[in-house]
């Protein structure tokens, strides 16, 4: 049994014994979705181009130098010359990786395992802004990336400013739902198996080992209950996705 939680997405965040990572990517986001999981977690990095997105959001100098991330890392192909020097001036550690067999994603995440190996305690829950949106290869490489990290990692999260969503491993999941930043909308994606069995409880309309895959029933634009958490057994692995309501 799997237990999942939304509670870094709450306005006032809930600090618990997880650690919790944010990794920044080079897609858009707003303001307030930034500062909930910025507050929500303890650790900071950006992914190359997503420093130009901390960056332009952040478009007044003295908010920017309250949120500095504590690594900028990648090839460095995205990052613009003047974020470059501005973070480099405040001190952030800016990493230049050229392994072209890793994205920049993979080398933030690498390091992130460096730091647990050396800190010797649990992994960082980790957190993606970014990785649902924008263009389609990028999307596909974070459906592909964390259905791969599902083996090692516990709880990887990707966010977008519309929807959140995670990779569900084989077997029997409780999600704990937080009606007041989560919207109706959810789905479950049978990406990168063939086929699953699905059985849920706490849906509009729940499955009851119903056979999932591309060929046949995809669960898209099914809707959550009021008042209710989720549960989902799976056979295989998917993604589990909802959509958010608005951050301020």
């Amino acid at each position: 049994m799997s237990n999942w939680n939304v509670d870094f997405l709450q306005k006032d965040p809930v600090h618990k014994d997880c650690k919790r990572a944010l990794i920044i990517l080079n897609q858009p986001f707003s303001r307030g979705l930034f500062h909930r999981l910025w507050n929500s977690t303890q650790l900071h990095y950006c992914a190359d181009g997503g420093s130009n997105r901390l960056y332009d959001t952040l478009n007044d100098s003295p908010t920017r130098e309250q949120y500095l991330p504590d690594l900028i890392k990648g090839d460095l192909d995205s990052i613009r010359s003047d974020v470059r020097a501005y973070y480099e001036l405040k001190g952030v550690r800016v990493v230049q990786d050229h392994d072209q067999n890793s994205t920049d994603l993979m080398k933030c995440i690498r390091t992130l395992q460096d730091l647990e190996e050396t800190e010797g305690s649990k992994q960082y829950d980790i957190i993606l802004l970014g990785g649902l949106s924008g263009r389609l290869d990028q999307t596909i490489h974070t459906l592909s990336y964390l259905h791969k990290l599902r083996k090692t990692r516990r709880h990887v999260y990707a966010v977008t400013d519309d929807n959140i969503g995670w990779v569900l491993d084989e077997g029997t999941h409780d999600i704990a739902i937080d009606h007041d930043v989560l919207g109706q909308t959810c789905g479950l994606l049978p990406v990168g198996i063939d086929s699953t069995k699905l059985s849920t409880s706490g849906l509009k309309w729940n499955l009851n080992e119903d056979i999932s895959s591309f060929d046949g029933l995809v669960s898209t634009s099914n809707h959550l209950v009021p008042g209710q958490d989720v549960r989902i057994s799976t056979t295989r692995p998917i993604w589990w996705t909802v959509e958010l309501k608005c951050c301020d």
